[in-house]
């Protein structure tokens, strides 16, 4: 091996290490994204109207030290060496501040545990993280190990990098069968949650829009309901290319709406809404919440997403036009990839906000224990080794949020080099049971980013890949750091 090289990797090494990337986005994930989720949530409403108006604020988390409670109740610190052992779960405590307000009245606040969260070998939270490699050796450690995984039950699990289609961008590709000519594709993003929206164009040049329970709706119905109520509102909006808008005309003859509010009311038809009343309103709600939530879930989002969808329909047309060609769905700037801070963020808000998640429960507790005529203290009403344990399994198990397999994995520990490797792992969401020719293939954006020759063979061949040696993940733009960008190129 060339010596440069080897000083250049022995660098590398020390100054970033080969899973920097997994322990900063989970330590993006405990310092701000937690404390994101739960500012979202803000309060929690139980109905108890034997006490009147109830509200349980919620304000500043923390996060405590990793701690282990034992068999007499007593609580002590805990070192990744001594879970390995024992075959204990390496996790710390998380507390947040919770404000009763009983009809108007401010009560004290209470700091509550409401669970325990697994913490990553030599993240912030981490002790190891702070020493030194002597330190490290009288603590039972290798001072060479990379961290970046979970200790579950005894077990080394880490969370593998995830390869998804970008988010929030039009991609368009052609389709050879059927009576369809081209889609365009956008995976609306918000807050960890994806919306899938397909635009599709006929061999008649119509062109429909699915998205959540919604299935081929015209495309002029949504664009009226959106606000553009007039023909050449939507015309100009379009495209200003003549061709362009000549291949959109058929679409107009497609709705019946004149305004807003009788796009909203074909919408409801053709959802079969029965109650004219119920209609528009049912109409409004699908349409706020569930079409392009990555502009804004409020009426007032409503314009913007009109004039997005308009920028997909005229790229749509173009591509059918010849003017444009199709987008390269294996192409690297049309993927992200997951982390972990990422991964424990969706889960984290099913957990909380799911159907029987920890909010509901808290809601339930509270009702159940204010009808035996008293107020509860709020720690007994938060049930935390729900969250504990849902954390727990899933990372023990590696079931996620939407059906997803595989997602932890135990830590491979044949070699040194084997572990690194296992933990640069990126892996597609693509069945391993069908061909997709074209992803398995090598593409050559693939250069620098991922390895060119590591894969699997079998099954799993282009499927299964690892990043290349000296490559990083960065990580992307926080809404309040996109703001100064966008106001520059206004100027």
């Amino acid at each position: 091996m060339n010596n440069g090289f080897v000083i250049l990797l022995d660098s590398f090494v020390r100054e970033n290490g080969f899973v920097k990337f997994q322990i900063d986005s989970y330590n993006d994930f405990i310092t701000r994204r937690i404390p994101k989720v739960l500012s979202e949530i803000k309060e929690i409403k139980p109905d108890v109207s034997e006490i009147g108006d109830i509200k349980l604020k919620l304000g500043d988390f923390k996060i405590g030290e990793p701690t282990i409670k034992e068999a007499d109740g007593s609580v002590r610190p805990i070192l990744p060496a001594e879970a390995r052992i024992r075959n204990l779960t390496y996790a710390a405590p998380m507390y947040v501040e919770i404000t009763p307000v009983i009809n108007k009245q401010v009560g004290e606040p209470v700091v509550v545990n409401f669970g325990d969260m697994p913490v990553m070998v030599k993240s912030k939270i981490c002790p190891l993280s702070q020493m030194s490699r002597q330190q490290l050796i009288e603590a039972g450690e290798d001072p060479d190990d990379p961290g970046g995984y979970f200790i579950v039950n005894g077990t080394e699990r880490i969370l593998v990098l995830v390869e998804e289609i970008a988010p929030n961008r039009i991609i368009t590709t052609k389709v050879g069968t059927g009576s369809i000519t081209e889609i365009a594709r956008i995976h609306s993003e918000k807050d960890g949650y994806v919306q899938r929206h397909l635009l599709e164009r006929k061999l008649d040049g119509t062109i429909t829009i699915s998205f959540a329970n919604i299935t081929r709706l015209p495309i002029g119905t949504l664009l009226k309901a959106l606000g553009l109520e007039t023909d050449k509102d939507i015309i100009t909006a379009i495209s200003q290319d003549e061709e362009v808008q000549e291949e959109f005309y058929i679409n107009l003859y497609e709705t019946e709406a004149v305004n807003k509010e009788e796009g909203l009311d074909e919408i409801g038809r053709f959802l079969r809404i029965p109650q004219k009343e119920n209609r528009i309103d049912r109409a409004a709600k699908i349409v706020d919440r569930y079409l392009l939530p990555h502009l804004g879930q409020e009426s007032s989002d409503r314009l913007s997403k009109a004039l997005f969808l308009a920028k997909a329909i005229e790229k749509l047309i173009k591509l059918h036009l010849g003017k444009i060609e199709e987008d390269d769905l294996d192409h690297y700037s049309n993927k992200r990839l997951r982390l972990s801070g990422d991964l424990l963020e969706i889960l984290l808000r099913s957990i909380l906000l799911g159907k029987w998640g920890l909010i509901t429960r808290v809601t339930y507790n509270y009702q159940k224990l204010t009808k035996r005529g008293r107020l509860p203290p709020l720690q007994s009403i938060i049930e935390s080794n729900v969250l504990s344990n849902q954390l727990v399994s899933a990372l023990a198990i590696g079931s996620w949020v939407g059906g997803r397999t595989g997602v932890s994995q135990r830590l491979e520990r044949g070699s040194y080099i084997k572990t690194i490797s296992h933990m640069r792992n990126v892996l597609s969401p693509l069945t391993s049971t069908q061909e997709h020719f074209e992803a398995r293939e090598l593409h050559p954006t693939h250069f620098g980013k991922l390895c060119t020759s590591e894969t699997p063979e079998g099954a799993t061949i282009g499927l299964r890949k690892y990043l290349a040696i000296m490559a990083e993940v960065t990580r992307g733009l926080q809404e309040k750091e996109l703001k100064p960008i966008a106001e520059l190129i206004k100027r």
